[in-house]
């Protein structure tokens, strides 16, 4: 693949968990969580976007919801549970996707906020329609997924560096 074919990252916030005496690291998802980590997979087969990475943080709730989520897509991605996600801020996460190998065209991150959302606003130098506005204007709720695009090779990904091409969110 060239690098100057577009790469494209979904950033995926975990579905709504539930809050039983455990540590917030193993905190597992709610009955809604589960229903919407389903839907959710659903609108991620619908972006038509073929997924070659996934990288999701080693929480239950996150697991969880990739688990669900990915059950719908058409192929299952590679899969890498990563434990530099779990409250990582955006740029720790940029670090991240820094590492990713050029060979990967589309990733997925399944991850927490405040990171996820911080993430998707700070790539995002510019946005597609109304893309943006939807995005703040909800606060990334559980469940919720941004799609931005950028070119060049992984280790060039920074600030602004992207387009938001797509957002969304379950209905409340």
């Amino acid at each position: 693949m060239s690098v100057a074919e577009p790469r494209r990252i979904v950033l995926f916030r975990h579905a709504k968990a539930d809050w039983p005496q455990v540590t917030d690291h193993e905190r597992p998802l709610a009955e809604r969580g589960r229903q919407d980590a389903a839907v959710a997979g659903r609108k991620l087969t619908d972006t038509g976007i073929s997924i070659d990475l996934a990288l999701c943080s080693t929480a239950t709730r996150t697991r969880e919801t990739w688990k669900l989520a990915v059950h719908e897509f058409p192929h299952r991605p590679k899969t890498v549970y990563e434990e530099r996600i779990y409250e990582a801020s955006p740029g720790e996460l940029i670090a991240l996707l820094n590492e990713t190998p050029d060979d990967v065209r589309n990733l997925i991150l399944v991850g927490h906020n405040p990171g996820v959302h911080g993430l998707a606003d700070i790539l995002s130098g510019t946005s597609e329609g109304d893309a943006r506005e939807r995005m703040n204007g909800r606060g990334f709720p559980a469940a919720a997924f941004a799609v931005v695009s950028f070119d060049g090779p992984w280790k060039s990904l920074e600030p602004g560096a992207a387009t938001l091409l797509d957002y969304w969110a379950p209905s409340e």
